[in-house]
């Protein structure tokens, strides 16, 4: 099952990142598949994890260990929820950002551009919002904002074009049709990087992503303990740019600030100076991973 669902990535990096002792308080802001949370219970002895995932089919790969308190809800929320299991401090917080495989995996969830399904695209199946009410119900000042921001599509004034000349014969609502209507306008020889910066602009808008991150970074630095570890794993730029700002200057902009003396402010040391990238043999096993990168800070 968990094979099946989502291999983790950089595991032992991870893990080594967290600087685990037994005992501690340890959140898995992606729970997923589970797999990331196995071995971070493995090395927890007595402690206590709080997984977090907003996805339904993810709650299905909960299992039995009273060390392991799930919770269904966007890793936004973080604060809140620790706060409820009257949680002040952590001791790490682990986040891996990527879409699962399964989520990718299924058509009818509306992921991906290779099979026909639904143009859904919510992580959250009880939201309200999905690709077809964007693809369809935006402006086109609201279309280019999305796939010029999220998808950094440079020809994105005629692929909004496209999009409001399909949609005015009849309202896109599949993978099939908007691949249709999208690969039209990609550069050849790069379709399938195209349409998959299609898919991502309008997956990252559905769900929000980009301002839940800055909520669960401003938060993960809340609740750990000085001397606690933040690890995340990205995999593309605009949520790679996000963290490595913040963990460099406590904001989102990267804008450096000193005190008096000249000494840069902020609330973080970074771990590995470089960061950490999946090497050729977990690349050639999990195609998915080749696009991570792994950061890891610690609170000052």
């Amino acid at each position: 099952m968990l094979q099946q669902y989502h291999i983790p990535v950089l595991p032992e990096q991870s893990i080594s990142g967290l600087n685990i002792r037994p005992g501690d308080d340890v959140v898995d802001a992606t729970f997923g598949g589970g797999g990331h949370s196995r071995l971070i219970l493995q090395a927890l002895g007595a402690g206590r994890l709080f997984a977090f995932d907003q996805d339904e089919d993810a709650a299905g790969n909960t299992f039995k260990d009273k060390r392991l308190f799930f919770i269904r809800h966007n890793f936004r929320y973080l604060k809140n929820f620790l706060r409820f299991y009257e949680v002040g401090s952590v001791d790490s917080v682990f986040a891996d950002l990527g879409v699962s495989s399964h989520d990718f995996d299924i058509p009818e969830r509306g992921f991906s551009f290779r099979f026909e399904g639904e143009l859904d695209m919510r992580m959250n199946q009880d939201a309200t919002k999905n690709a077809t009410m964007v693809v369809n119900e935006y402006s086109e000042e609201q279309l280019l904002s999305v796939f010029r921001l999220y998808g950094e599509i440079k020809n994105a004034p005629r692929l909004v074009a496209a999009i409001v000349k399909e949609r005015n014969s009849g309202k896109i609502t599949t993978t099939t049709q908007l691949k249709e209507v999208a690969v039209k306008c990609a550069p050849k020889a790069i379709e399938n990087k195209y349409l998959a910066q299609v898919f991502q602009a309008l997956r990252i808008e559905v769900n929000d992503e980009m301002d839940a991150l800055k909520e669960f970074l401003v938060a993960s630095l809340d609740v750990l303990k000085k001397g606690g570890r933040l690890v995340v794993i990205t995999y593309h730029s605009l949520e790679d740019r996000l963290c490595k700002n913040f963990i460099k200057a406590g904001n989102f902009d990267g804008k450096i600030e000193k005190d008096f003396y000249g000494n840069v402010s902020s609330p973080f040391r970074m771990v590995n100076r470089k960061v950490i990238i999946p090497d050729e043999k977990e690349m050639e096993s999990n195609t998915r991973s080749r696009s991570a990168k792994l950061r890891i800070a610690e609170k000052i």
